[in-house]
């Protein structure tokens, strides 16, 4: 391990930029907090977990055990520093971006966010896709990033077991989806009543769109399928990732 002292450190500015979207993309890279998090990517990829940065005094051996590359020793402050949290656990990691799987590779039980602006939304559709067993998460320019502090903290981990298509546009993703024999399930206050849907193929993909707007025009009159779910109360929608949520989680009662 090698001590650093300073947060004007030139490993430590960097580690502290990784705050800004921006600067994730320039540096092909984001930050973890926290020890579940730093675990996870350790167990999970522990090559792409570029640099850890352990505060003074923690006993962190086994998860230190696991490091493949740079681990440096950090006074408080500078742990402080780099965290992206209140009240830092300690430990924190850069690790790199993953690459953007193809959509052809993702899988045969799929989730394409349009537009879901909202991080924890991100991060719990994530978390919520790998609980439920499906198998990828297509991501349209709109969307939040994945990779930002608040999505990453709400993924709790899933964000390294769970492929992520960076698509173009919704509408191409769901074209070719089509072209290769999906059913593109659109979540739509005007569609079907869900829980009387009939039979549906084995390779599937569910569209959540914005938190407030929806799915756009184009993308759902693409789609093959639109459902709604039932609102006996006074709501008039749910939050993207609870109705996304509960149709992952039905849609697994169909599975062999």
């Amino acid at each position: 391990m090698k001590a650093l002292q300073s947060v004007k450190n030139p490993v430590v500015q960097a580690a502290r930029a990784l705050d800004s979207a921006r600067e994730r993309k320039r540096q092909n890279a984001f930050l973890l907090d926290g020890e579940h998090m730093v675990g996870e990517a350790l167990r999970t990829c522990p090559q792409r977990v570029q640099t850890l940065f352990v505060e003074e005094g923690r006993d962190y051996a086994a998860l230190l055990a696991l490091a493949q590359n740079d681990v440096y020793t950090v006074p408080g402050h500078v742990l402080a520093a780099i965290s992206q949290v209140k009240t830092s656990q300690g430990i924190a990691a850069v690790c790199t971006l993953p690459d953007s799987t193809p959509l052809e590779k993702m899988g045969n039980r799929l989730v394409l966010l349009e537009n879901v602006q909202d991080p924890g939304n991100v991060g719990t559709v994530l978390r919520t896709l790998d609980a439920a067993g499906f198998d990828g998460c297509v991501l349209t320019p709109g969307c939040a990033d994945p990779f930002g502090p608040k999505a990453l903290r709400a993924t709790m981990g899933s964000v390294f077991r769970v492929p992520i298509c960076q698509a173009d546009s919704a509408c191409q993703a769901v074209e070719q989806l089509n072209r290769q024999g999906w059913a593109t399930i659109a979540a739509a206050l005007d569609g079907q009543p869900f829980y009387q849907r009939g039979s549906l193929p084995d390779k599937l993909c569910v569209l959540i769109g914005n938190e407030g707007a929806g799915l756009t025009a184009q993308t759902l009159s693409l789609c093959t399928h639109r459902y709604r779910l039932p609102m006996r109360g006074g709501a008039e929608s749910l939050n993207a990732a609870v109705a996304a949520a509960i149709f992952m989680y039905d849609l697994t009662r169909d599975l062999p």
